[in-house]
């Protein structure tokens, strides 16, 4: 997000603003202005050699699902570019430190103004229920970034936790081409589709994608977990 005015490791798949930034800072409870107490994160988006060598180093740790190790190594260098910061955002989110994550992400959202900081920041409100907000941001994220396929998957998730099943569909279809077919996405559309009613969306999954039937059993979980909270 701009001064008052992207890559994705954490995505909210299978696990489970109205805050619009009109100015460079909003109030909290306390009346207190938000902006103030924000981090001073970086945009620069250009990365020098060193800065990718850091990032691979970061990015080979969470692969291998290791946050905390991955996040040491990241505060070991300076925070020089968004990328930096977006890392940051993610893998405090990932070891729990959820309430620092949102500073990062909104510092990123009003200072950036990019898909990348929107996206993680409609992430973090997901993960603190914030149902209504997260839809926002995630559709904030897929206006400006309509070709990510992690985008796409986590908005539409987003709608299908929110209700608009038919929406979601769409979204969650378009993030499986986007895919290339592989991913969460897989069993989210899967999910979408059963509780839509669409055996024939069901059936391309199996026939043109080789959906298994311990995905479509997860999915099925998915969709029934879904359900309920309706």
């Amino acid at each position: 997000m701009a001064a008052c005015k992207r890559t994705s490791h954490w995505g909210i798949g299978l696990l489970a603003i109205s805050l619009t930034l009109t100015g460079c800072s909003t109030l909290d409870t306390g009346g207190r202005q938000i902006a103030d107490t924000l981090p001073k994160v970086s945009c620069k988006t250009t990365l020098q050699p060193e800065h990718q060598l850091h990032l691979d180093a970061v990015d080979s740790l969470m692969s291998r699902s290791q946050p905390y190790a991955a996040l040491a190594r990241l505060e070991s260098e300076e925070l020089a570019t968004e990328q930096h910061w977006l890392r940051r955002g993610q893998l405090l989110a990932s070891t729990n430190q959820i309430a620092g994550a949102e500073d990062i992400f909104h510092a990123l959202s009003a200072s950036c103004d990019s898909a990348m900081a929107y996206h993680g920041l409609g992430l973090v409100y997901l993960k603190r229920s914030r149902l209504g907000e997260g839809v926002n941001q995630l559709r904030r994220a897929r206006e400006m970034e309509p070709s990510s396929a992690d985008v796409r998957n986590d908005y539409g998730y987003a709608l299908l936790l929110s209700g608009e099943y038919y929406d979601a569909v769409f979204e969650l279809r378009t993030a499986l081409e986007l895919a290339g077919g592989e991913g969460a996405v897989r069993q989210n559309l899967a999910a979408s589709y059963i509780i839509t009613g669409d055996r024939a969306g069901l059936a391309m999954l199996r026939d043109q994608y080789d959906l298994s039937m311990n995905e479509l059993a997860h999915a099925e979980k998915l969709a029934n977990s879904i359900r309920s909270k309706k």
